[in-house]
């Protein structure tokens, strides 16, 4: 039986509470994720003999079963993971957690009972890997996203630097350009890397994958970086571990590379440690040296210098950077000028994990830098979702984005291309209200038709989007009242409902829609009916949602993003569950697949 992605979420978390109590999410992130990749090399080995990652006798999964209950499990599960490491070179993960750490696991039995708990979970006959095709569909790299998101929600605001929320990632990824034709030799770099989910996201735009560098200053996170490129079946992505502004190591491929991502840390005060800017051998400051206690701009500078000159990229960076004056201005002001920014996406606020305010991407592009006239902007602040203490972009924000960006789509209050001309007037800030107002229009009150009845004008004129699709309802509903400027409603105002449900153009409209659905319907139920063992459920879902969402493009009144986000919201909650059970066992009526009360 394949997993179900719901309950293989809830397993694993469930594994958490084992630890919780002796520290913090932080830390038990680092024993939980080494015990997930475990067990997934170990499955996918006795699946795939070909598989890069060896599995030697005494380095696998159930080298760890075979320790529970013994007085020396911590010092067995260390020597496993140590062999395995050896095995293939991954001496990342060797030192990433101590599972014979008395101070965090606990003493005599209390830590054989943990641990051994622990393995018991991972031992699960539900969470047998080998029985998913993970690399198709990413099964397991979903799960470990997963887990990343949650464990940067319970280590609170400092503690979130290793994981970019993969909603935003998502984005980046499409907005950089890269083709799905791209060659495998096509090289993509992130000089904060974290866990290297940013990385995996533009890596997967490409059919064939990308040759992936990274590096990140953090011990821990960059060991997890590495886990996490293996898990996502990129084992030979290069990953390093130190500071990239003071020790950058891939300084052969430093000018070439042909993408670049970054979420760097947000203004950090310490950036120049190390490093002498002014003499940087890597050229990476011609544009101004950022002051000394932020380092925005010294992230920026060093992820443009990094590129080859038709390299195009994107990177994160607190809304400060638009207009913030002194040396950083002139550093904007002279990236300007070269015609290096592309574009700016204003994001909502509170969708990080290590701070709360809001932050933008800025889309870089190199090629035929000296012939662009103007940045493509998007004040994107307004569409998110609440998900617990933070903020969440829905599939909706994300499609509405990449589509605007890509096909730079003006709309009112939302994006526009804004000519350099207007920046130089605007003295190079890039503040973005400057040039999009996206605040909504208040709600104007009449005292005269508080005081005296009546309903203005004005207010059913501002509803013309209506009375454009139901060109006799509006005469229907009002005549002209007794004070010039106002009008009078023609029936009760409880009536107002059922006769607009019941006017013959709302009834045209209402079939019109349904036409549009029902047509959707009969050319995807075959599909949904003959799903079998070669399909891919992301590329079932990519073009069944891509497919509502053009049928509804020129549908009066309805937004296609809602509809998009209403199929994207029952395939995430239900349907990709069924999909995935029936894809991988075939169709089998089991209560996996039906709900008991049905069977019963």
């Amino acid at each position: 039986m394949p997993i179900k992605k719901s309950e293989l979420y809830n397993s694993i978390w469930k594994s958490c509470d084992e630890l919780r109590g002796g520290m913090d999410a932080s830390q038990y992130k680092d024993y939980i994720l080494v015990l997930l990749f475990v067990k997934y090399v170990s499955d996918k080995a006795q699946r795939d003999s070909d598989a890069l990652i060896e599995v030697p006798e005494g380095a696998g999964f159930k080298d760890f079963v075979a320790l529970k209950g013994k007085p020396n499990i911590g010092e067995g599960i260390n020597t496993v993971i140590a062999n395995l490491a050896e095995a293939n070179n991954l001496y990342e993960i060797k030192n990433l957690a101590d599972f014979d750490n008395s101070d965090k696991l606990g003493k005599g039995k209390d830590k054989v009972d943990r641990l051994s708990n622990l393995i018991g979970i991972f031992q699960n006959p539900a969470l047998d890997f080998s029985k998913n095709r993970a690399e198709g569909d990413d099964l397991l790299g979903d799960a470990y996203e997963y887990l990343m998101r949650n464990f940067s929600i319970q280590s609170g605001r400092s503690k979130g630097q290793f994981y970019t929320p993969s909603e935003v990632s998502r984005v980046m990824a499409k907005i950089i350009g890269i083709k799905r034709d791209a060659s495998a030799d096509t090289t993509i770099y992130d000089p904060t890397c974290g866990s290297g989910s940013l990385l995996i996201k533009a890596s997967d735009e490409a059919q064939r994958g990308l040759t992936v560098y990274g590096q990140e200053m953090d011990n821990a996170t960059a060991s997890l970086a590495k886990m996490n490129m293996i898990l996502h079946s990129n084992e030979t992505a290069k990953i390093w571990q130190d500071n990239t502004l003071s020790a950058p190591y891939f300084t052969a491929e430093f000018g070439k590379f042909d993408f670049a991502v970054a979420n760097p840390p947000f203004s950090t005060k310490s950036w120049s440690n190390g490093l002498t800017p002014y003499q940087d051998p890597l050229g990476r400051f011609a544009d101004g040296v950022p002051p000394d206690k932020n380092g925005d701009y010294a992230f920026f500078q060093h992820l443009l210098r990094s590129l080859n000159r038709n390299g195009k990229g994107a990177i994160i960076l607190p809304h400060g950077v638009l207009f913030r004056g002194n040396a950083e201005a002139e550093i904007r002001k002279n990236i300007i000028r070269k015609g290096y920014i592309k574009g700016i996406i204003g994001l909502p606020a509170n969708l990080f994990y290590g701070t709360g305010i809001p932050a933008c991407i800025i889309v870089v592009d190199k090629e035929n830098a000296e012939a662009r006239r103007g940045i493509f902007m998007i004040d994107a602040s307004k569409g998110f979702v609440k998900d617990g203490n933070k903020n969440r972009l829905r599939h909706q924000d994300i499609h509405k984005i990449v589509d605007v960006f890509n096909k730079r789509i003006e709309l009112e209050k939302y994006s526009r291309m804004v000519s350099f001309a207007e920046i130089e007037k605007n003295e190079y800030n890039l503040n973005i209200p400057r040039y999009i107002d996206s605040q909504e229009a208040e709600d104007i009150q009449d005292i005269s038709a508080h005081l005296f009845g009546g309903i203005p004008n004005r207010d059913i004129d501002a509803l013309e989007n209506y009375w454009r699709v139901f060109p006799t309802l509006k005469s229907s509903l009002f005549s002209d009242g007794n004070r010039e400027g106002y009008s009078q409603l023609n029936i009760p105002h409880t009536e107002i409902k059922s006769a607009i449900y019941d006017f013959p153009e709302f009834q045209t409209f209402r079939i019109e829609v349904n036409g549009v659905i029902v047509s959707w319907r009969e050319r995807f139920t075959p599909i949904l009916k003959g799903l079998n063992l070669s399909d891919s459920p992301k590329a079932l879902i990519e073009n069944i949602s891509e497919a509502i969402l053009q049928d509804f493009e020129k549908v009066n009144l309805i937004d296609n993003y809602d509809i998009y986000q209403h199929l994207m919201t029952f395939w995430t909650e239900t349907m990709q569950d069924d999909v995935y059970l029936i894809i991988s066992d075939g169709w089998k009526a089991t209560e996996d697949l039906i709900p008991p009360d049905l069977i019963v």
